[in-house]
């Protein structure tokens, strides 16, 4: 990627993700860097910036200048003087399972930003995948099928698995679950900016509108094989310091339980995302909860 301003765009790999060399981001970024750093976010879904120096307000400072920020999540909250920061910490549980970013709303982010607090000595990577390079890669007649299929999107079900007991795990489960959100999306969905196709589905996607639950479990595991043949996925080797930016609206991610109970602790937060459009023009619907006003401010909009 060719840029008018002094950094350097590394390709991680062949499908997805950049790592961003020779930008400060504790530093006001000027619009035309700015810019450059949007536009290879489109391009590469996924980028690393090693060996930052953020506090909260300076990772929140940076998210912002991405569009506003939503709280950090709709049922489970954030840091006490920082509602918009989600401490996303080994000892809340392991959400080792694909997943793209409270999709069980009707306007889930449109980006998230991770930030490397506290890294173990090993294990404790997150992985992204392409959802673009995913629907991409899927034969003409799943391709036909998926273009038609609408997802059922919730947070009642086990996302987060328990690390230190079951107490403990229940307690945060109560707290995830204390508002049930159920939400129609289309399972390919058009990126509003680049308008690429890309599978829309991940772990809160429980069942298919119009299949049982034993077929919806099939379809899914079927289209969600491709999301995450390793082509289309980037590993994340974290450092204290590091910053990670997605693109949520066309990629999952997943953070192995790999760490043999060792603490580690990220900080998220995530930008306001739009009500997703699939390929009939038709977009996402409401199925049970409310519209979510409390956490991102695309439902007043």
């Amino acid at each position: 990627m060719t840029t008018t301003t002094d950094f350097d765009v590394r390709k991680l790999g062949g499908r997805i993700g950049a790592e961003i060399v020779g930008v400060d981001l504790s530093a006001e970024l000027p619009a035309p860097l700015l810019d450059e750093i949007k536009a290879a976010l489109l391009e590469h879904k996924a980028l690393v910036f090693r060996a930052q120096e953020l506090d909260d307000e300076g990772q929140l400072r940076f998210a912002s200048q991405f569009g506003p920020l939503t709280t950090a999540h709709p049922t489970v909250p954030g840091i006490a003087e920082q509602p918009q920061i989600l401490p996303v910490d080994s000892e809340r549980g392991a959400a080792n399972v694909w997943h793209t970013d409270v999709t069980f709303v009707q306007s889930p982010p449109k980006a998230s930003t991770l930030r490397g607090i506290v890294i173990p000595p090993y294990g404790g990577n997150t992985l992204i995948a392409n959802t673009a390079a995913a629907y991409r890669d899927l034969p003409r007649p799943l391709r036909d099928l998926a273009d038609g299929l609408w997802a059922v999107h919730t947070n009642d079900y086990d996302y987060a698995g328990p690390r230190v007991d079951d107490e403990k795990y229940q307690q945060y489960r109560e707290v995830f679950v204390s508002t049930k959100y159920r939400t129609a999306h289309p399972v390919v969905r058009v990126h509003p900016e680049t308008g690429e196709l890309g599978l829309f589905i991940g772990a809160f996607a429980q069942t298919i509108e119009g299949l049982s639950t034993t077929e919806s479990k099939d379809v899914l595991r079927l289209l969600q094989a491709y999301v995450t043949r390793p082509e289309n996925v980037l590993r994340v080797q974290w450092n204290p310091g590091d910053v990670v930016l997605f693109d949520n609206r066309i990629t999952q991610h997943y953070a192995p339980d790999d760490y043999d109970k060792l603490p580690r602790r990220l900080n998220r937060v995530t930008v306001a995302g739009d009500i997703p459009v699939g390929i009939d023009g038709a977009t996402s619907r409401i199925l049970e909860g409310d519209e979510a006003a409390h956490y991102t401010p695309a439902a007043v909009s």
